[in-house]
């Protein structure tokens, strides 16, 4: 189940990030971390710690509830 949520929020990500029109390494960038250690999100490997999500979704322009699965918009 948890791989399964990982996997979820990673493709999320994934989807929010081309369609914002970055690629992985500016991401990596922005968040002060190499393009490898952001590739593990979104392959679903590491999971966002709370200050990750935050960024990522203001960053985005997406909503906490979208990322996590919460509500599809």
């Amino acid at each position: 189940m948890k791989n399964k949520l990982r996997n979820q929020i990673g493709e999320r990500l994934k989807e929010s990030r081309k369609a914002a029109g970055y690629t992985q390494q500016q991401i990596a960038e922005i968040m002060h971390m190499t393009q490898q250690q952001y590739s593990r999100f979104e392959n679903g490997v590491f999971e966002l710690n709370y200050e990750q999500i935050i960024k990522l979704c203001k960053l985005y322009d997406i909503s906490s509830d979208y990322l996590l699965g919460l509500k599809i918009f």
